[in-house]
């Protein structure tokens, strides 16, 4: 496969004629010491059974790959030179393996000494089995409900999604997609069994060309699930294919669940959902409606929203809330001594709550608790938000009108109290930040940066090893891979050296470290690449300079999720006006052109199109690492009538763009596109 590098086995690994029984395949990312330990255990598992061992690693910066070497000399490993995913890469072993049954196994998991030749013996003992996995236990030691599994129909997914699997688990109604009604300790016939440990027959997959009785095979893995729901679109066509897949308690391993992906940000909560998504569109479409998948659709939008939230309610996200919740609550109290009545424990339980989660929820989406700056203009903005909302819902709901001048108030109030925990300097020292330097820097530069008290600089990253020998910092691997380097090596604050960056390629990097709670800067190395040298000048006197002062910030997908949806909602209210004049100016109009980007609505609303981006075909396509797609409306449309242009001035508008979008930007190019002329 393009950009992988396949290492040489060991003298004797993988080219001995003896036939082989098993053929351990293990997919590692980032995990080096879990994956030292399951080698460990893999091999006294093995003991005297025709096996090998295939490691292959989706690009760690963890020093898996040479770990491997020094230690395991033996395993067959594939080392990639990019993260292929957990079905690309387990097909990339599948390919290169002979054993005559295939172990798919995770690198977090320990297995017992007689895990191998328990699942070698119970397969040859049941040729019907395709495939056949074991207890799974938590590192805890209770049992993990994934070991077995059943296919996520629309109704065994309404169970789930509704928390009714959790609250009557030994229901054979309910508890249907664990299979919790079925003693552990029993063996069974299931469904689908967890990608973690996999026993799976070689000929369930290829097929047999020797026996026409035997059953087809199911083929490898779909690498379109770059990771989760690859084990249930796998179990799936294994019993499409005829056989049978088996569960038993006979042996255990244990999982360290999530490992290599725990540090991650709302990527892998995305991708997990959307695995379901896609396994319901591929095999289940055609037996169900389609309104299953669009409920099926709203579950996994709600289950996202409610775990992004679980992610930002935490640390200064929590004490806002309380803190707002106290100001609403005493301002309430207050008021009702003053005027001699009492409120009712709506305003206390109810009210009091909701403004303090729609001001915390508004400070969040536009990215408030992403930085450690104060940014009290994003707090205003919630608070104006959350004033706005409830003001608003007193209209309407005439129990909740006598609170009308308490969330009035509230407003300056809260203002003062959340502006003073984020202005008011803490009593202690500032610890240390572990500091990442990205780029080159003299040997000079990180002596002056050493003896910051705040940094203790513990790596650098650099491009195609371009990385200064004489320097006394540890090499962390390539700054491609920054995302996965801050995670691993618990970076807290990375400087980026502008002498060997361009601005362009640090806003590219910056990227990477998007939801990762992480401080950047910029050495002034007295040159700028992309902005104006008045802009460094000004700043110039201190030795490092706050990243996003120099480049501009970054926007979360929430906040852009959030301003392409209100967007959509007012398209999809113009519309019909804007469709019925072009109906009458006529084909060739304006208005028909306009009618043509508000009838896109549905798409940006269902998230298939933004609202701005570029056109394709435009002859200008911005580089990928600026994370723009096609869209409604184009961002050289800033720029006024559509007349040809340099294609440095429309370069300068993108760059523009990505380092200023905000909602209000957008809605600007949106009316100044939908306003020009024809």
């Amino acid at each position: 496969m393009t950009g992988n590098q396949p290492l040489p086995p060991a003298a004797g690994a993988g080219t001995s004629y003896e036939p082989l029984k098993v053929s351990v395949i293990i997919v590692n990312y980032n995990v080096r010491d879990l994956l030292r330990q399951a080698l460990r255990s893999v091999e006294r598992s093995l003991a005297d059974i025709p096996a090998e061992i295939i490691v292959i690693d989706n690009n760690s910066v963890d020093g898996s790959v040479s770990m491997l070497g020094e230690e395991f000399p033996q395993v067959v490993v594939i080392a990639n030179r990019s993260n292929v995913g957990f079905s690309a890469a387990n097909n990339q072993g599948i390919r290169v393996a002979s054993g005559e049954y295939l172990f798919i196994l995770n690198p977090d998991t320990i297995v017992e000494e007689d895990t191998i030749s328990v699942l070698t013996n119970f397969m040859d003992a049941h040729p019907d089995a395709g495939a056949m996995g074991c207890r799974i236990l938590n590192p805890d030691g209770t049992f993990a409900l994934e070991s077995r599994r059943s296919f996520p129909t629309p109704e065994i997914a309404f169970y789930r999604m509704t928390g009714l699997s959790r609250i009557f688990p030994r229901s054979r109604i309910f508890g249907r997609y664990n299979l919790t009604f079925l003693p552990q300790s029993e063996v069974a016939k299931v469904d689908a069994l967890s990608g973690s440990c996999m026993f799976v027959r070689s000929t369930a997959l290829t097929g047999s060309t020797n026996n026409k009785t035997v059953p087809g095979g199911a083929g490898l893995f779909d690498e379109k699930f770059f990771m989760y729901g690859e084990d249930l679109d796998l179990c799936y066509r294994i019993q499409k294919a005829g056989w049978a897949i088996y569960y038993t308690p006979e042996t255990q391993i244990i999982h360290y669940k999530g490992e290599s992906t725990k540090k991650g940000d709302l990527k892998y909560v995305r991708l997990f959902h959307s695995a379901m998504v896609r396994f319901a569109r591929k095999h289940l479409s055609e037996d169900y409606p389609k309104a299953f998948l669009w409920v099926l659709h709203l579950a996994v939008v709600v289950r996202g929203i409610a775990t992004a939230l679980g992610n930002v309610l935490r640390h200064a996200a929590v004490r806002d809330w309380m803190l707002c919740i106290g100001v609403v609550a005493a301002l309430g109290l207050f008021r009702s001594i003053q005027t001699g009545t009492q409120f009712p424990p709506l305003f206390y339980w109810g009210l009091s709550p909701l403004f303090a989660l729609i001001t915390v929820g508004m400070i969040a989406a536009l990215g408030g608790y992403r930085v450690r700056k104060p940014r009290l203009g994003l707090v205003f903005l919630g608070l104006v938000t959350a004033v706005t909302s409830l003001a608003t819902l007193s209209f309407f709901v005439k129990q909740v009108a006598f609170s009308r001048a308490v969330v009035m108030a509230s407003l300056p109030a809260c203002l003062l109290v959340l502006s003073a925990v984020r202005l008011i300097p803490g009593t202690h020292q500032r610890p240390r930040r572990r500091t990442l330097v990205v780029g080159n820097l003299s040997d000079a530069d990180i002596l002056a940066v050493q003896q910051m008290p705040q940094h203790t600089l513990v790596g650098v990253a650099t491009h195609d090893g371009a990385y200064n020998v004489s320097s006394t910092l540890p090499h962390f691997g390539d700054y491609d891979q920054l995302g996965d380097i801050v995670r691993v090596h618990d970076i807290e604050s990375v400087i980026f050296a502008s002498a060997s960056l361009t601005n362009k390629k640090i806003f590219a990097l910056m990227q990477q470290l998007a939801g990762l709670p992480v401080q950047t800067h910029i050495v002034d190395a007295g040159q700028d690449h992309m902005i104006g040298k008045t802009s460094i000048e000004k700043l110039g006197k201190q030795p490092l300079l706050e990243a996003e002062e120099v480049i501009g910030a970054l926007r979360s997908y929430t906040a852009r999720r959030v301003s392409d949806i209100m967007a959509a909602l007012a398209g999809a209210v113009i519309h019909p006006v804007v469709w019925l004049a072009a109906r009458m100016a006529g084909p060739r109009s304006r208005w028909m052109r306009r009618s043509e980007r508000t009838g896109q609505w549905r798409a940006v609303l269902q998230g298939q199109r933004p609202l701005i981006g570029f056109h394709e075909g435009s002859g200008f396509t911005p580089p990928a690492e600026w994370q723009l797609q096609p869209g409604v409306f184009a961002v050289s449309e800033m720029l006024g009538p559509s007349i040809r242009r340099p294609t440095e001035e429309i370069e300068q508008a993108y760059w523009y763009y990505v380092r200023n979008q905000s909602a209000i930007l957008d809605w600007f190019i949106a009316i100044r596109a939908l306003r020009a002329p024809a």
